[in-house]
């Protein structure tokens, strides 16, 4: 079963725009895993511009009440990552590449740069019982590499996959990630993936992708909870990747409005 992660960050940006605290973060959380999502998925940036290292603290302390949830905590850990991760020792902790004043991230890992320095962060990570994910291209020919870095799983970076979607290349771009996400799981990596998956182009991805574990989600779901309210947009995002939990009624698949060509 392909599991949901639900970013906060967005509602943290909102809520940064005014000293009111409001939308509270961890009000947010909460109703998304009310409504039956599997995790909650964060990505403290240096500047603070999304959620801040009290948000943090606040939604560990959290998720100690949904012991069968997830909590994820992504980010560089060459910037301020570690500290938070040494300090909640998350579910997981997912590596992204993205610099200081990134507008948002865009690219994976580049493993034959990065690896040697990845590789003892990881050692450290999941000392602490935390699992590792990476942040990859669709690149099947890097994931044996992956795996001897010690990683648990990798996140595969969907935003080619969505910008091709309902296009005539994007048969041939899903197809990449289905070879990477078989070469994955023939290395012995789990397989999660996230960015600009909506309700329109995640059905066919999740149908499409092989074993795939968990997608997390931010912007498209922030935003379509403008207009459905956030409980029922995670219904509708639960039924998208057909993952309804149990007890969990009152869902309504949204209609796709495109289709990969």
């Amino acid at each position: 079963m392909t599991k949901l992660s639900v970013n906060v960050n967005k509602i943290a940006l909102l809520r940064n725009t005014r000293a009111l605290g409001i939308p509270d973060v961890e009000k947010f959380a909460r109703i998304a895993l009310d409504a039956g999502a599997h995790g909650i998925t964060i990505h403290p940036r240096p500047d603070g511009r999304h959620v801040r290292a009290n948000d943090v603290a606040r939604l560990a302390t959290l998720m100690e009440k949904y012991p069968d949830r997830e909590f994820n905590i992504e980010g560089n850990p060459f910037h301020n990552l570690m500290d938070f991760v040494r300090a909640t020792r998350p579910d997981q902790c997912t590596l992204v590449p993205d610099e200081s004043g990134q507008f948002t991230s865009d690219h994976g890992w580049d493993i034959a740069k990065d690896g040697d320095r990845l590789r003892p962060i990881i050692d450290d990570i999941r000392s602490l019982g935390v699992r590792v994910s990476l942040f990859i291209d669709p690149l099947p020919a890097v994931m044996s590499q992956v795996k001897a870095l010690g990683a648990d799983r990798i996140e595969l970076y969907t935003e080619p996959y969505a910008a091709n979607f309902g296009r005539t290349a994007g048969r041939a771009t899903l197809d990449a990630y289905v070879a990477t996400a078989v070469a994955a799981t023939f290395a012995g990596l789990g397989v999660n993936a996230g960015h600009d998956l909506n309700l329109d182009n995640l059905p066919d991805f999740v149908a499409a992708i092989p074993a795939l574990l968990e997608v997390s989600i931010g912007h498209a779901l922030v935003a379509d909870a403008l207009e459905f309210g956030l409980a029922k947009t995670v219904q509708l995002y639960l039924d998208a990747i057909g993952s309804v939990p149990q007890g969990v009624t009152g869902h309504t698949a949204r209609p796709r409005q495109g289709r990969a060509g």
